[in-house]
């Protein structure tokens, strides 16, 4: 049996499983949110409470779907593709004293992407091609706070996404949304057994946006529950390598109508349950992750799969106190 406050320092050690902040490309068929789902799983809780000092960790996110559904979950008869690389570069700073009893950590995301669209619409004879490529929306994270409790890690934050990336109403080259977006989220991993090997986890964030540019458009607010069950594997017994699989999965929803030219569009949602997979080295304060999320229910969206892969590294601030 392994030393249950020596996984849970392992485990903070080798924070950011997965965790990684998306700003959306522009989508013809719909104005979805900010965030796009798929970047939490395991280790949610621990995410944002890393050890005192700076992290750096980089996050390659693919999206691909070939498949356009309806409100009613009916795939629309359109040909195409559409799809994104996006390349998170995530800076964390977490001070060594507290407050309020809790960590106060603060981040920031700069991110580049990569997007295409393709569509042959049945309707006459025309097609619909698109893409960017280049800087998108900036995800800064001011204020965080969390809590290492006896069986739960757990942290609550805002964040606002600063409308970075190109965009020009009407064009097919956009790469980042055109507005501002307010989010309120929270991550908790709760350790379901006493040595913190086995975990169930969960993160939330409900974001709000504003005007975008140029435009009367104000996309509807969007509400996204990422969920995660996981297992630590000790590749040696000193526990210097370890290996973490588990169970991911996202929902979201559009909570409120679209205002502008778009508020007769429906309501969004989108589905999806996959697999995570973690190596970790504790002792360079080292992890590298892989996760796979294809999508079993959207309405109103693209439905297709996601490929997360990336890695993080922590530099321990030597003022910070052993726990």
């Amino acid at each position: 049996m392994h030393n249950g406050n020596q996984v849970k320092r392992l485990l903070r050690t080798s924070l950011l499983m997965g965790l990684g902040f998306a700003c959306s490309l522009p989508s013809l068929a719909q104005q979805k949110g900010q965030y796009v789902p798929g970047q939490y799983g395991l280790n949610a809780g621990a995410a944002l409470l890393p050890p005192p000092g700076f992290t750096f960790a980089n996050l390659d996110f693919n999206y691909s779907a070939d498949t356009l559904k309806n409100s009613n979950a009916v795939a629309v008869p359109v040909k195409g593709n559409y799809s994104f690389w996006l390349v998170e570069n995530i800076f964390f700073y977490a001070p060594h004293w507290k407050i309020l009893g809790g960590q106060f950590t603060s981040m920031a995301s700069l991110n580049l992407a990569n997007g295409s669209l393709t569509a042959d619409i049945p309707v006459g004879s025309f097609g619909i091609n698109g893409g960017g490529e280049g800087l998108t929306d900036t995800w800064v994270q001011p204020v965080n706070l969390g809590w290492h409790l006896s069986r739960v890690d757990t942290w609550v934050g805002y964040a606002f996404v600063a409308p970075t990336g190109a965009f020009t109403p009407g064009s097919t080259s956009n790469n980042g949304s055109g507005y501002w977006g307010n989010n309120f989220a929270s991550g908790t991993t709760f350790y379901a057994t006493k040595n913190k090997a086995t975990q169930m986890n969960l993160a939330t964030n409900w974001e709000f946006h504003g005007t975008k540019r140029g435009t009367n458009i104000i996309p509807g607010q969007a509400f996204t529950m990422e969920w995660g069950i996981g297992q630590i594997i000790p590749l040696k017994k000193d526990l210097s390598r370890l290996a973490q699989l588990g169970v991911i999965g996202y929902d979201q929803w559009q909570v409120s109508a679209n205002q502008g030219l778009t508020r007769v569009l429906p309501y969004y949602s989108m589905h999806a349950i996959g697999l995570q997979t973690n190596f970790i080295l504790p002792g360079p304060g080292f992890a590298a992750y892989f996760k796979y999320l294809p999508e079993y229910l959207v309405k109103a969206s693209t439905q297709g799969r996601t490929f997360v892969f990336g890695f993080a590294w922590t530099v321990h601030d030597p003022r910070a106190a052993t726990h």
